[in-house]
């Protein structure tokens, strides 16, 4: 499955730039997200780097995905695709 990163988790002051919010194709509500929670992701530099997450949970009801990753995803990675294993 391919997703696309929407943005970083967070607040009105506060950013984690370990988490990451992700929008899958054909998930449009949080019972479908649900499934999916536990899932490998990974995502691929320009430059051919992988840096690998895991689902966490979901974020809203509209499907989308929180991520969180091993390293921190840079500023770059916003709306590029990410895989789900």
């Amino acid at each position: 499955m391919e997703g696309k990163v929407v943005s970083f988790r967070r607040g009105l002051k506060t950013q984690h730039k370990y988490q990451m919010i992700v929008k899958v194709e054909g998930v449009d509500n949080k019972e479908k997200a649900i499934k999916l929670i536990d899932k490998q992701v990974s995502w691929k530099s320009p430059k051919g780097k992988e840096i690998k997450g895991t689902v966490t949970n979901t974020h809203g009801n509209k499907g989308a995905l929180r991520v969180r990753f091993e390293k921190g995803l840079p500023g770059q990675s916003l709306g590029t695709k990410v895989e789900l294993n």
